[in-house]
This record gives structure tokens, sequence and C-alpha cells, in this order.
């Protein structure tokens, strides 16, 4: 009986954990979009980003601090997971995803990024001994083909090397997101630490605008998408709420359920998210080698999950 009890409640976390993984993608695959129309509007990418989480940590911290109920003590024992999360996680992945679309086409940044799987298995191997099984491995090498197809290359795409180099950037970003919302003992609730590092994040960019670092600059100049024009704000609510506070809030929970490794992979969803909303919002319609890649992704995501040991939980990693 209680074997029975224990596979449930397994089966159970799984399940919250895989929805809230694809509520996360879906919500940061938005976010290329909504921030491309706003650059085209005139807004600076460091602007999109101080913008995107402050409103995030501004509908957060009301509810990060009821989560704390009273035990500010927790704020001072994880600062330097905050502080982490917030600069590289958040501002750091962000900025470098925003460059990237502001060089290339928004799915294929966002594919570039996404080979970040790799780089979490790789670092989970190298730093922890947590050695990837067979189907570990093959799901990777399908994802990673699958990646090379969405690129396409070879199809007259006007490849800026700019772009892929703030992509790649974008990438080492989102690995230590999946390494740093995956750790600790999980006494710190993920709203807490999305609100901290968001709040971080923002507060850094600022910072960096103020010396002249980075350029901030916005205009209230409508938005333009591809068969209607929005004001400069809804955008930006959007931004906030959905494809920020919304996406790294189910981003850690999923993560903490199921695992950095196989939140990494699931979260390969929100390519073929962003490749939509890129088509429904741009007009970038994706190639048909394109799809076909999109199909060994997921593919890939399948075979990773069912390598993966049936009573996974959090990895309690350290990110130093």
């Amino acid at each position: 009986m209680a074997t029975m009890t224990h596979d449930i409640a397994v089966r159970r976390r799984l399940r919250s954990g895989l929805i809230c993984a694809v509520v996360s993608a879906s919500s940061f695959g938005l976010s290329g979009p909504l921030a491309r129309g706003l650059m085209n509007a005139g807004w600076s990418s460091a602007s999109v980003v101080a913008v995107r989480v402050l409103v995030a940590a501004a509908v957060l911290a009301p509810i990060a601090a009821v989560q704390l109920r009273g035990d500010w003590h927790l704020l001072r024992r994880d600062a330097s997971l905050i502080t982490a999360y917030g600069l590289v996680a958040v501002a750091g992945t962000q900025l470098a995803y925003f460059n990237a679309v502001a060089h290339m086409e928004v799915g294929v940044a966002l594919l570039i990024e996404y080979t970040a799987p790799i780089a979490v298995v790789s670092w989970l191997w190298l730093r922890h001994r947590q050695r990837p099984g067979a189907a570990t491995v093959a799901g990777a090498l399908l994802g990673t083909t699958g990646l090379v197809l969405v690129i396409d290359l070879h199809s007259g795409l006007d490849t800026s090397w700019v772009g892929i180099a703030w992509a790649l950037a974008a990438m080492i970003g989102a690995a230590a997101y999946f390494v740093l919302s995956a750790h600790g003992d999980g006494t710190l609730p993920g709203t807490v630490l999305a609100a901290g590092g968001l709040l971080v994040g923002g507060l850094a960019l600022l910072v960096a605008g103020a010396i002249g670092i980075v350029p901030l600059h916005a205009t209230t100049n409508a938005v333009v998408f591809q068969n209607f024009t929005l004001s400069w704000w809804p955008p930006v609510l959007a931004l906030g709420t959905v494809t920020a506070a919304l996406a790294y809030v189910s981003g850690i929970a999923a993560t903490r359920m199921l695992g950095s490794r196989l939140a990494s992979f699931v979260a390969l969803f929100e390519v073929l998210a962003a490749l939509t909303f890129a088509w429904t919002l741009l007009g970038e319609a994706p190639r048909a080698i394109q799809l076909l890649g999109g199909v060994l992704i997921l593919t890939g995501v399948v075979v990773v999950r069912r390598g993966e040991p049936t009573d996974h939980g959090p990895e309690t990693t350290r990110a130093d």
C-alpha cells in the first residue's frame, strides 16, 4: 500500500511538473515577438528587459512577502543564490537573447539558446558526477539534430554572427537558469526566488544604463505587429505579467519537481511556441525543414523523459 501511494505521488508530481514546464515554456516563447515589436518601435533591448523584469517583480513582490511569513532570514541566507539568479538567469540571459533577436529571426535565436540542455547535462556530469544514460544521450542527439534543421543555414537565411554570439551567451545564461532554479533545500519559496531575482536583475540593468554600460531608451510610439497595431503599454504589461512573472514562477516550480535536466529538455517546447508566436505576430513563417526539426526536438524530449529515473526529485546542486 505504501509503495502504491508513493507511485501515485510520483506520478502526480511528474504530471504537475510537466504542466508547469509547458506553461512556462509557452509564456517565455511569447517574449521574443513582443520584444521585437517594442524594439521596432524604438525601444532599446536593455529597456525592454528592465521594464519586463521590474513589472514582474512588482507583480510577484506582494505574493512573495505573504509566502515568507516573516521568515526574512531566508533572504539573508539565500542572498547569493538570489543575486546570481537575478544577474545571470534573469538580466544576463534576457539581455543576450533580446540582443540576439535584434540581429536575427526570433525562432533561430531561441533555437541556438536552447542548446542549453546539453550544457546542463554536461554540467551535472562534470560537476556532480550525474552521468547521463543512453536515452538522455540519444534524446540530446535528436534534439541537437532538430536544432540544426530549424536553424536551416543553407536556405539563404541571412546569418548574423553577432546575433549568433549573443544567442550563445543566452544559452549559457539559460543553462544557469535551470541549474539555479533547482538549487536549495526547498525552504525558499519559488515565488520569493523569482521576485528577488527579477528585482535584482532589473535594478542591475538600471544601474548599468545610468553609468552608460547599456543604452536605455524607450518611446511611446505605437507597436506594429503583422496584422494589427497596439499602444506601447499592452505589450509591456504582457511582457511583465505573462512572459516574466508567470513564466519564471512556473519554471522554478517545474524545475524543482522535475529536476534541472528533464526540465531543461521539456523547456524546448518554448522553441515551438516562439516559432508560432513569431509567425502570428511578426509574419516569420517557419520553413518545412524547420517544422521537421521541431518534430525531432519534441521526439528528443520524449526520449529523455523515458530515460529519466521514475523517482526523480529536484537536484540540490550548488551553483558554486
